[in-house]
């Protein structure tokens, strides 16, 4: 049964460590401007290498520089990018590339802390943590979608994979005393069993741009399996490709398409080959935000095989458009799936159990038609204010605050928490 009651909820939260004295101080020089926000993520939305985690992020913080924050990203520059830039009202500042990114942001952020440009850091937690908890010197912030663990070591080098396992082996000290929202009772989850306190964290869910995702018909849907993200290896689109070869077994006419671009591309392409399914499956690389929401109208269905999302934005967008999903039940995914409700879950990430789900669905139009219905009635629970007012109220409090354990009341911002319980 989905529960559609808005939750109320205030949690406890401490203040962010080694917050200085003068963001607590009433009157002086914040007075004369507005809180100024500095905010860390490795990638903006014009990033090649952009993902789930940039499609809300201007939303989000374009919800606080529309309230008067004064809000900064840093971010990696990439070939052809402007050094600075301004979009939905937050300033833009890229450092070097993706590698020396990481090594620029300390000297960043102390800069401007000492030149009165930061008031309170948010850290983006869902690539390699940066740690700012130790250099800030103002209150910190994070916002959780997902830490990569071992999972690193099939994306990257494996010197690369140890140098990020290691960084987030430091984070129940680093992050000890910063409040966090996570997108998930799973991303939640993990934060707490690395040893952070679990009254720090509060679950928020992404939102979804309804305007843009829209349901045309549910019912009488051609058999178009969608596949939608980045293309890497932990996205283990080779076990989708496998059982492609099943699913045609079954239905001849079933079609796969394959939207993104990334790292593991040439691999899928040579397995396609090899599986002989050329005819039957299209990779069609980047598409516009419109052009994704017509093919999500389009298909019969979504299919996430992730060994871990943080929630996994594209099942609710998918939602969104009253398409259902077949995932894989692996974190962030058992999540945002509701096994039979608003499409299946495979417990064994195997081409053959993920192909006899997916066939199910093609050959029960009914059935797949109703989980189309209750993902559409689900979905319009997701709205990205409530997230942005989760941070905006963090941010506010924290500056106010910073030196006291406060309380951040969350009874807006997770207007609609109680669709994740």
């Amino acid at each position: 049964m989905i529960d559609h009651q808005a939750a109320t909820t205030t949690e406890r939260v401490p203040a962010a460590l080694g917050a200085e004295r003068k963001a607590s101080a009433p009157g002086g020089q914040r007075a004369a401007r507005g809180l100024r926000v500095l905010v860390l993520n490795e990638r903006c939305h014009e990033n090649p290498l952009a993902g789930g985690v940039e499609v809300g992020f201007f939303i989000r913080y374009g919800q606080l520089a529309r309230h008067g924050l004064e809000v900064e990203l840093l971010c990696s520059g990439f070939p052809g990018a402007a050094a600075t830039d301004v979009h939905e009202g937050v300033r833009i500042t890229r450092l070097g590339n993706r590698l020396s990114y990481y090594a620029k942001v300390p000297g960043e952020v102390r800069r401007r802390v000492r030149a009165g440009a930061a008031d309170v850091v948010v850290e983006e937690l869902c690539k390699v943590p940066f740690l700012s908890p130790l250099y800030a010197g103002v209150p910190v912030l994070g916002v959780h979608h997902h830490l990569h663990g071992l999972t690193a070591f099939r994306q990257v080098r494996p010197w690369i994979a140890a140098a990020a396992v290691g960084l987030e082996a430091l984070i129940p000290w680093v992050y000890r005393h910063v409040p966090i929202i996570s997108v998930s009772r799973s991303s939640k989850t993990d934060l707490v069993r690395r040893g952070l306190p679990e009254e720090h964290v509060s679950v928020v869910p992404n939102g979804l741009d309804h305007e843009l995702l829209k349901a045309t018909s549910i019912e009488d849907r051609e058999p178009l399996i969608v596949a939608l993200g980045r293309l890497e290896p932990y996205k283990r689109l080779d076990l989708l490709l496998r059982a492609m070869a099943r699913v045609l077994a079954a239905v001849p006419q079933a079609r796969l398409l394959i939207l993104g671009r990334g790292q593991d591309e040439a691999r899928l392409r040579s397995l396609a080959a090899r599986l002989h399914l050329a005819e039957c499956v299209r990779f069609a690389g980047y598409v516009s935000e419109r052009e994704k929401a017509r093919w999500l109208q389009r298909a019969a269905l979504l299919v996430q095989c992730s060994r871990k999302e943080g929630w996994g934005l594209t099942v609710t967008e998918a939602y969104a458009c009253g398409t259902p999903v077949v995932a894989t039940d692996s974190p962030g995914l058992s999540d945002s799936v509701q096994d039979g409700v608003t499409g299946l879950l495979v417990r064994r990430a195997r081409p053959q159990p993920l192909a006899a789900a997916i066939t199910h669905l093609l050959q029960d139009d009914a059935e797949r038609s109703r989980l189309g219905r209750a993902a559409l009635d689900w979905s319009r629970n997701f709205r990205w204010e409530p997230f942005a007012t989760a941070i905006e109220c963090s941010v506010r409090r924290l500056a106010a605050q910073a030196a006291q354990p406060i309380l951040v009341d969350l009874s807006i911002a997770q207007a609609n928490a109680e669709v994740v319980a």
